[in-house]
């Protein structure tokens, strides 16, 4: 059990190691992230990790390289949050968008329906073949990435591209729809 004296010899290292390294800190996270406030959030998260475990800070020869790696993977699993919370928030929108669209009572519903799938149609017709496949192969008749991939002779990977490539473009569709609907 450390002491008062220990706890305190701990603080005034962790102060020390908190002057020297906050700014790099916050720097390289900002570099990643392009914002003040995120990285100063990520220069809060890794001084948290360090100051809940002092056995790891207080025994490291050099404490750079491991300040560097822990800043790294911090920032980068916050862009990952950041990137699945994204996806999560457009899909709510996109499903809001077609639930409003499906329960007004509203006697063009149908038609917008249509031109909906027209227009999702036409932007698969636009795409590259092997690319429209993969995403029909994908949506359509839900096969996996791997099944698509077996199939078609290419890589799960290369699966993975097409239907990002896909979606981005549907994407601007869908927002482009969006504001043609309700902004009138």
């Amino acid at each position: 059990m450390p002491t008062k004296q220990d706890n305190i010899l701990l603080a005034k290292q962790f102060g020390i190691i908190f002057a020297e390294y906050y700014s790099v800190v916050k720097y390289f996270a900002f570099m990643l992230l392009k914002s003040e406030e995120d990285a100063e959030d990520i220069a809060q998260d890794v001084f948290t990790k360090l100051w809940t475990q002092p056995e790891i800070w207080t025994k490291v020869p050099n404490l750079k390289p491991y300040v560097y790696t822990l800043t790294k993977s911090t920032t980068l699993n916050f862009i990952k949050h950041k990137r699945i919370e994204s996806a999560y928030q457009e899909k709510v929108i996109e499903k809001s968008l077609v639930e409003e669209l499906s329960q007004t009572e509203d006697p063009l519903n149908d038609i917008y329906y249509k031109e909906i799938q027209l227009i999702i149609k036409l932007t698969l017709s636009r795409l590259p073949e092997q690319r429209r496949k993969v995403f029909e192969m994908s949506r359509f008749e839900t096969m996996s990435n791997n099944e698509i991939a077996e199939k078609l002779n290419i890589s799960v990977r290369t699966v993975e591209h097409h239907i990002y490539l896909t979606l981005l473009e549907m994407k601007k569709i869908s927002f482009l729809l969006f504001f043609a609907l309700f902004f009138k």
